[in-house]
C-alpha cells in the first residue's frame, strides 16, 4: 500500500514539473527570453561622415521593425572607420548632440562585438553584411565567421555558440545556393526612384561604387548592363573608385554624348568620404569636376542606397534565407 502511494505521489510529482514548465514556456517573459538566445549583427563597411551614420541607421531600423525582440548590433568592418571614431570618443558628447548614436562612436570589430553576445548569453548569432557585394570585406567577415563557428570545446555546452552564420550581401555572393543574378536584378528594381528622378530632369544616371584592386569588379559592369535593360529610357553608367571601370572609363563611355545632364550618386551603402569628395567634391580629380569639363552639367546626389527603406529591406530578405537555410528561429 504504501509503495503504491509512493508510485502515484511520484506520478503527480512529475506532472506538476510538466503542467509548471508548460506554464513557463507559454509565459511572455519567458518566451522572450528564448528569443533572445538568437541575435543579428549588421557588418557594416562604415563611415567617418556624420551625414552618412543615417543610412546604417536606417537599415538597422528596417531589420529591428522586421524582427521585434531580437537584438540587431552593428559592428564596422573597416578598420580604418573605427579606428576614426576610437580617436573621436575623447569628444563622444559633441558626436552624441549630432545626433550619432552611441553604438557607432563605441563602435566595435566583429570578433569584440561577437564576444559580448557571447558573455551575454547569445546562443545564435547571425551576421548580415551591409556589403555591395562579396569582395574584399566580405570575404575577410567570412572567414572571422567560419573561424568563430567552427570552435569545438571538449565539452558541447562550453563551445562559444550553437550557431554563427552569415548572410547575402546586397547584390548576392558567388555560389550556387541563391543566383546572384537574381539578387541583382532584386536590388536594382528598388533603384527606381534614381531612375525617376534622372528621367525627371532629361539626365543621365551615373553611379560611382567602390570597387578594390584586388578582386575582379565586373559586379559593376553586369549591373550597368542590368540597368539599361530594365531602365531603356535612361542612360546609365556604374563605375568604381577603386578597380575597373574607374572614371577615365566611365568618362570614355560619356564622350559618345554630346553634353547634357548627369544625375551622380553613389552606388554605396552610404553618402560617406568617398561619396563627398572623390564624387562629389570640388578637386581636380573628383567625378563632378572631371564630368563638367567634359561638358555635362552635373547634380551629385549625396544619398547612400541604405536611405532608400526599399533597398534596406534587401538585408531583411537575406537574414531571412540565413535563419531559415540554418534552423535558427527568428520569431
Amino acid at each position: 500500500m504504501v509503495k503504491n502511494l509512493l508510485v502515484i505521489a511520484g506520478v503527480l510529482g512529475v506532472l506538476g514539473i510538466l503542467r509548471t514548465a508548460s506554464a513557463e514556456a507559454s509565459d511572455p517573459e519567458t518566451v522572450d527570453a528564448l528569443k533572445s538566445k538568437t541575435a543579428i549583427v549588421l557588418a557594416n563597411f562604415g563611415t567617418t561622415v556624420p551625414s552618412g551614420v543615417q543610412a546604417i541607421v536606417n537599415i538597422q531600423e528596417e531589420v529591428k521593425k522586421a524582427f521585434p525582440g531580437i537584438p540587431v548590433k552593428i559592428t564596422f568592418t573597416s578598420n580604418i572607420v573605427r579606428s576614426v571614431w576610437r580617436e573621436r570618443q575623447a569628444e563622444s558628447a559633441a558626436w552624441l548632440n549630432q545626433g550619432i548614436p552611441a553604438e557607432v562612436i563605441y563602435v566595435k570589430n566583429i570578433i569584440a562585438t561577437l564576444g559580448d553576445l557571447m558573455e551575454e548569453g547569445y546562443r545564435n548569432v547571425i551576421v548580415q553584411p551591409t556589403h555591395m557585394f562579396f569582395m574584399e570585406q566580405s570575404h575577410d567577415l567570412a572567414a572571422y565567421v567560419r573561424a568563430l563557428a567552427g570552435i569545438r570545446t571538449m565539452k558541447a555546452k562550453w563551445q562559444p555558440f550553437d550557431r554563427v552564420v552569415m548572410g547575402r550581401p546586397a547584390l548576392g555572393m558567388p555560389g550556387d545556393r541563391y543566383s546572384y543574378h537574381e539578387d541583382m536584378a532584386k536590388a536594382l528594381k528598388t533603384l527606381a526612384p534614381d531612375v525617376d528622378l534622372a528621367r525627371k530632369k532629361g539626365a543621365m544616371l551615373v553611379y560611382m561604387g567602390h570597387g578594390n584592386e584586388h578582386w575582379s569588379t565586373g559586379i559593376y559592369g553586369e549591373a550597368q548592363k542590368k540597368m539599361r535593360e530594365m531602365y531603356p529610357d535612361v542612360v546609365t553608367f556604374i563605375g568604381a573608385v577603386e578597380g575597373f571601370p574607374g572614371v577615365e572609363d566611365v568618362a570614355r563611355g560619356l564622350s559618345h554624348f554630346d553634353g547634357g545632364k548627369i544625375v551622380l550618386k553613389p552606388f554605396m551603402i552610404v553618402a560617406g568620404d568617398h561619396a563627398v569628395n572623390d564624387m562629389a567634391g570640388d578637386e581636380e580629380d573628383s567625378w563632378k569636376t572631371i564630368l563638367n569639363r567634359q561638358g555635362f552639367k552635373v547634380e551629385p546626389v549625396l544619398a547612400g542606397l541604405g536611405s532608400n527603406d526599399e533597398f534596406a529591406r534587401i538585408f531583411v530578405s537575406h537574414i531571412r534565407d540565413a535563419a531559415r537555410d540554418n534552423g535558427i528561429p527568428l520569431k
